[in-house]
């Protein structure tokens, strides 16, 4: 075996493979990255493996997700023979006991994922998340009894012959069209999902969207959350804050499916309970301070026309929407549509934040920073300042976190602090300079 490609999910593989006794000196499963970290050498030292050569002949080869599946020495190792998989593959054959529910979509999958896990252990089973979203879905699968796997559509494009008992897409729109080129090219990705499933297994696809399948079809959409049946689990209106209603009704059936596939009891008030329970990810639209009545609300990882889309619709208005992070080529006119008679004011932030701004069309102020928290305090403070003691404080940046932050949870992290310092300190002062259109 070779693992092409380390980070969180060849490390994953590693560990892994070294756990079952695969993996060693002299056990013929090398390792191969162009750029490893300190921490990927220190791993592949203290288990023993050696770093292999894209030239040489595999068995399997091991791709992690942030490989192009096009990439010249897969195609060249494929050549020579070897099946390029990816870790969810590599999981569901050493462990095809465990049952898993995947999750894929563009915009809502980990919270899904997260709130399937959470319901099913509120039914008594010992559910564990994992795959696109922390830990590796290999960290988890000996100690899981069922497991909620996030599916990205790179991790999609290398899981051949998966069959999963219960599948759910949550949308599908467009995106990464940096890797896969066109948004046919995408869905067939995400579609990969559903292609190994039968007759036996279900489908969980929100109202409208049809596509092709074997598997039985169940449709939520957020007007309502309910079993298959029809029999009606939470009212909308009691959720939790921070809770998506799209994301409850494909997590009620996509659990309600696996509980039927295990042959356990499905009861409403349980899953009730559990959504009252629930909360929201981290950096998934969260009010994380507030002051008077305005609130902060994260959403760091809307990068995506449908994510920011939702969360401009879900914010309670006026909004002050925190825009800023390298442009990664979002559709802007749902976003434009989305905020007319809602955003107040955009504050423009970082790389690419002035252009996106001005490309919305909407009202704006530019606010400097020659680092990622000093752009961020700043937009903060611009965002109150653009308030009138009342309304949402959004960051959904539309923008990727690369320009000044290490990933979108470090934004985050950055947006939290800035917040909650500023509502520690009182009402703001009068506006402070800023470049305004």
């Amino acid at each position: 075996m070779l693992i092409y490609g380390l980070g969180r999910s060849g490390r994953g593989v590693a560990r892994f493979l070294a756990r079952e006794g695969r993996a060693g000196p002299g056990q013929g499963v090398h390792w191969l990255d162009a750029r490893p970290s300190g921490e990927d050498l220190a791993l592949m030292a203290e288990l023993g493996l050696q770093q292999g050569n894209a030239a040489h002949a595999y068995e399997t080869v091991i791709a992690a997700p942030g490989v192009p599946i096009d990439h010249p020495d897969l195609v060249a190792l494929r050549a020579r023979g070897a099946e390029v998989i990816g870790e969810v593959a590599l999981a569901a054959r050493s462990r095809p006991e465990l049952p898993m529910v995947g999750v894929t979509g563009t915009a809502g999958k980990g919270s899904t994922t997260v709130l399937i896990a959470h319901l099913l252990r509120a039914c008594g089973l010992g559910a564990q998340e994992g795959g696109n979203i922390d830990p590796p879905l290999l960290d988890v699968v000996d100690s899981a009894e069922v497991a909620a796997v996030e599916l990205s559509s790179f991790q999609l494009e290398r899981v051949p012959g998966l069959r999963l008992p219960v599948a759910v897409i949550t949308n599908l729109g467009v995106d990464h069209l940096d890797r896969h080129r066109t948004v046919k090219a995408y869905h067939a990705a995400k579609r990969n999902i559903t292609a190994g499933q039968l007759a036996d297994d279900v489908l969980v696809l929100p109202q409208g969207l049809s596509l092709p399948t074997r598997a039985q079809v169940r449709r939520f959409s957020a007007a309502r959350i309910a079993l298959q049946s029809g029999a009606e689990v939470l009212p909308v209106g009691e959720l939790p804050e921070g809770i998506h209603p799209a994301n409850a009704a494909a997590a009620v059936l996509a659990a309600e499916a696996l509980l039927e596939h295990l042959g356990r009891p499905v009861s409403a008030h349980t899953l009730a309970e559990g959504l009252r329970r629930a909360a929201p990810m981290p950096g998934r639209f969260e009010t994380v301070a507030r002051l008077g009545g305005v609130r902060f609300v994260e959403d760091s990882i809307a990068t995506r026309t449908i994510a920011v889309q939702a969360a401009l619709e879900r914010a309670a208005a006026p909004i002050a929407w925190l825009v800023g992070g390298r442009d990664k080529g979002a559709e802007l006119e749902p976003l434009r549509q989305a905020a007319q008679g809602r955003v107040t004011r955009v504050i423009a932030f970082g790389e690419d934040g002035e252009a996106l701004a001005r490309a919305l069309g909407l009202p704006y102020d530019v606010v400097p920073g020659a680092s990622g928290d000093e752009s961020m305090d700043n937009a903060v403070q611009a965002g109150l300042q653009a308030l009138d003691g009342a309304g949402t404080v959004l960051l959904a940046p539309i923008g990727t976190s690369f320009d000044q932050f290490r990933d979108y949870r470090s934004r985050g992290e950055s947006f939290r602090r800035a917040a909650r310092a500023l509502c520690a300190a009182g009402p703001p002062e009068p506006a402070g300079p800023g470049v305004k259109a």
